[in-house]
């Protein structure tokens, strides 16, 4: 497949990248500003590819709460803009990536959620995932453009920025085996989240544009929650020295998700995929990456 990649130099997008060369798909790394509509539309029409992958947003949810309007721009605005050149150019399918956090609070008794379970977005990020999921269908139905969508819990591995927790504490406790400090910095451990290995995502990805039905949506996760301090936890037992987890209130969020989990096997039963990474290699290759990388990752805001 000819494939362009959109946010493919942020963290997701370079292990996607990774994944369809050796696959053997033509790879378009795009780095077109996605809220320029009319260069967005040029550079699909120029590049002409078969498939989009469409990764670009600003994925900070923290971060969306100090900046609600760029969140908004990007992950809406800029959804829409590389939907339309799509149909422009006569691309014949779109897989895009949105999130689970547009279902927002939920209750244990939900637990796992299916693609069925109704949006309730308590964030400025996940407001703007919905609204862009919910383009994602308009799209398909107005234009007849296969639009296939998946909505991917937390994920992580090697290469991810220190604005997300896991890799933020793996960054402070390698700063920490530096320096000798002891103090790790940790904001709300409570809470509980489904997490997948990037690379079992990217996977995942693939076989969707492939499988997936058009129009469809699909969970991208590993079906099991952890709560956040397991994984402080388990990084901090293999820091090379004695070290210990600080609560700072700065890192606590206005509004944070008690807890989400997720139900794959619709995307199972569709593709076969299920997550084969374990947690505990995905840390390890986590802390490794920080280890080897002492000025740590700069990718893009938009990623």
């Amino acid at each position: 497949m000819r494939a362009l990649v959109t946010g493919a130099k942020g963290f997701v997008g370079i292990h996607l990248v990774e994944h369809l060369r050796a696959s053997g798909d033509d790879v378009i790394e795009s780095s077109t500003d996605i809220t320029e509509r009319e260069r967005m539309a040029a550079h699909v029409a120029e590049h002409s590819p078969e498939v989009i992958y469409h990764l670009a947003a600003q994925a900070d949810v923290g971060g969306s709460w100090a900046a609600p309007i760029p969140t908004l721009r990007v992950n809406i605005e800029g959804t829409v803009n590389v939907l339309d050149a799509a149909v422009a150019a006569g691309v014949r399918r779109v897989l895009a990536v949105t999130s689970a956090d547009i279902y927002g609070p939920v209750e244990e008794t939900d637990l796992p959620l299916d693609e069925s379970q109704p949006v309730r977005p308590v964030s400025p990020y996940g407001a703007s995932k919905a609204s862009a999921d919910i383009m994602c269908l308009a799209a398909g139905l107005a234009h007849g453009i296969e639009v296939v969508r998946a909505r991917s819990f937390n994920h992580l591995g090697p290469g991810q920025t220190d604005k997300f927790v896991a890799s933020a504490i793996a960054s402070r406790i390698v700063d920490n085996e530096r320096s000798g400090e002891a103090a790790v910095r940790v904001g709300n451990l409570a809470a509980r989240r489904d997490f997948t290995d990037v690379r079992d995502a990217v996977r995942a990805y693939r076989l969707l544009m492939t499988h997936g039905q058009a129009g469809d949506v699909y969970h991208v996760c590993s079906g099991t929650d952890r709560a956040l301090r397991e994984l402080a936890d388990e990084l901090i037992s293999m820091a090379t020295s004695e070290m210990q987890l600080v609560a700072d209130p700065e890192l606590f969020r206005p509004v944070d998700l008690k807890v989400l989990r997720g139900d794959y096997s619709k995307i199972n039963a569709a593709t076969g995929w299920s997550p084969e990474i374990d947690i505990h290699t995905t840390l390890c290759d986590l802390l490794e990456f920080w280890r080897s990388h002492p000025e740590g990752v700069r990718t893009p805001e938009i990623v």
